[in-house]
């Protein structure tokens, strides 16, 4: 698929912020089924941004204001074409053995509501035991935005049964890795041809089998990542992958209000019948 990302984050202040950094992870990297057409992260505030990668390999930008602001927005628009690999992630900078993955954060803790949980998906088979967990997750949890915030940990999501993707990825992560497997958190887009519109990036996980690698899962969805999951940052949890965390000094109330708009181009459609009709005209 030939993917459009439109990714707006506008922050407003009751009073002028000083002080403003912000770190950014909102720029995916090359894999075997993403290549990054362009990219480009647009700030309308005066300051300086400094790029680096990260401990997990991510690509990131800090923002430095030079002036006390009242808002500030940043907008991010993009061309990715993806493909269909089945879930696997391939082509990746690995940064981190997986046995890292295997830890608990504050956000993942494995408490017993969650063991008992993902050891009813206990499976003989490994990847039919993530499968399963996957599909539990989105059995058990109910989508619901406004009950859990971005600091909202997995088992008090898990007791409310309800919430977002974040949510939803976070529990799948903790189980796992009760399990034994290595999970991470990924946060990301995922174009969905019926509704491009969305309030906020998307976010799964990835689990690691020995002899297989790392596999995306996506609770919310249920299903493994598909040509329509665009990758950005990896982490233990959701903080390590948040597209945007900052710090200000002053600033009163703030207000945050986050756009994203994933769409399938017109190019990448053409292209796709283009290769239905080749497939169709072989087949004859």
């Amino acid at each position: 698929m030939h993917l459009a990302i439109d990714h707006i984050t506008r922050y407003t202040y009751s009073q002028p912020a000083a002080g403003i950094v912000q770190l950014l992870r909102l720029t995916p990297q090359e894999a075997d089924c993403q290549q990054v057409v362009q990219w480009r992260i647009d700030i309308d505030a005066d300051g300086h941004v400094s790029a680096f990668t990260d401990v997990h390999g991510n690509l990131c930008h800090m923002f430095y204001a030079d002036r006390p602001v009242e808002n500030i927005t940043i907008e991010v628009r993009g061309t990715v074409i993806t493909g269909d690999c089945a879930g696997m992630v391939r082509g990746t900078a690995e940064r981190l053995p997986p046995l890292v993955y295997r830890r608990q954060t504050a956000l993942t803790t494995i408490t017993p509501a969650i063991a008992g949980f993902a050891e009813q998906h206990r499976r003989a088979d490994r990847l039919d035991t993530l499968h399963t967990l996957m599909l539990g997750v989105r059995d058990r949890m109910v989508f619901k935005p406004g009950v859990t915030e971005a600091v909202t940990d997995a088992d008090t999501a898990f007791g409310l049964g309800h919430g977002v993707c974040q949510d939803l990825a976070q529990i799948f992560i903790a189980a796992a890795r009760h399990l034994g497997f290595p999970a991470r958190y990924v946060s990301g887009h995922y174009a969905v041809a019926d509704h491009p519109e969305q309030e906020a990036s998307h976010a799964w996980a990835e689990a690691h089998i020995d002899d297989l690698g790392w596999i995306a899962f996506d609770p919310t969805h249920g299903v493994c990542a598909t040509e329509g999951h665009v990758r950005v940052a990896i982490g233990l949890d959701s903080l390590e992958a948040a597209p945007v965390r900052g710090s200000r000094r002053g600033g009163g109330l703030e207000s945050l209000a986050v756009g994203v708009h994933g769409r399938e181009t017109a190019r990448g459609r053409k292209a796709s019948s283009q290769s239905q009709s080749q497939s169709q005209t072989q087949a004859q």
